[in-house]
């Protein structure tokens, strides 16, 4: 495939989001997200599709002022203090709707909002809040192939200034959680994250191959978390293009925190199974598979 994007259109993002600490932390994973929203510039409106609106429908935010949801449990008072007042967009639900059709499409006016999926993400690619944000929530009844397709269908948001953005992890099992791996990951966990990297690269459009992969089942117990990746793969096979890892790593070792990109990789070589420290709730207090991170 080429390395090149449709021409002129905007870019589009998975992002590795991890623990919503990364809201407050500056590592090397949050340093990739604000360097990518400087090389994306303001788009017009930015649509997110969070691991964390998991519902058994396909709906969008539709409010003019979206409120923000603090969905976790046991981290420190000062991140759920955190605020990010970003104005929504009704005419971008609209749109959204047209494009995903003939599949239904709810328009949500006061049920969501924006959730730590999203704005712990875009607190570093647009702190300063001021662009219009929409989230499309994760129909959990459709299988893989249809969340692929509706990324497909998503691509022509593309030439009409909207930045779409994924968010979740390729790996993430909060029972498989090892804190003697910090900054590591398990044999199995580095396993489907590489396999998933290369289709990811390569050929996007296989995306549904890896839930043939021997530790799918251990990566993927919840498909809540995997399937943000399936928008921007299938946006990269309607453009023909394979994705870009924009950052890869691995902590407690069943998380991954690998980034991807569509029309914005990163100058210079790309930062890989990078070192940080993450702070997590007290496991003594709140459970690791409790936090909802």
């Amino acid at each position: 495939m080429s390395d090149d994007p449709t021409t002129g259109a905007m870019p589009a993002v998975f992002i590795g989001h991890g623990s919503p600490m990364n809201t407050l932390e500056h590592n090397a994973y949050t340093e990739t997200w604000a360097d990518v929203g400087e090389r994306v510039g303001r788009p017009r409106a930015i649509l997110c599709v969070s691991a964390h609106w998991y519902v058994n429908i396909t709906a969008v935010t539709a409010m003019a002022a979206p409120p923000v949801i603090h969905d976790f449990y046991g981290f420190p008072d000062e991140l759920f203090a955190f605020d990010y007042p970003a104005p929504g967009s009704p005419e971008l639900a609209e749109e959204v709707a047209d494009v995903l059709s003939p599949s239904y499409v709810g328009l949500d006016r006061d049920s969501w909002g924006l959730d730590h999926g999203t704005w712990s993400v875009l607190a570093h690619m647009y702190p300063a809040a001021d662009v219009p944000v929409v989230q499309l929530s994760i129909n959990g009844t459709e299988p893989l192939e249809v969340h692929l397709e509706l990324g497909r269908r998503l691509a022509g948001l593309r030439d009409r200034g909207v930045l779409v953005v994924g968010s979740g992890n390729v790996v993430h099992n909060l029972r498989r959680l090892d804190p003697r791996l910090p900054d590591d990951g398990t044999e199995w966990a580095r396993s489907f994250d590489l396999a998933a990297r290369e289709v990811l690269t390569e050929r996007p459009g296989d995306l549904v191959e890896l839930e043939r992969h021997p530790d799918y089942a251990l990566a993927v117990p919840t498909p809540d978390h995997f399937l943000p990746v399936a928008y921007l793969a299938g946006m990269a096979d309607a453009a023909g293009v394979g994705l870009d890892l924009l950052v890869g790593g691995y902590q407690l070792g069943s998380l991954s925190m690998a980034s991807y990109g569509l029309g914005c990789h990163p100058d210079g070589a790309v930062p890989d199974d990078v070192h940080v420290d993450e702070s997590l709730p007290d496991p003594s207090v709140v459970p690791p598979d409790a936090t909802n991170l």
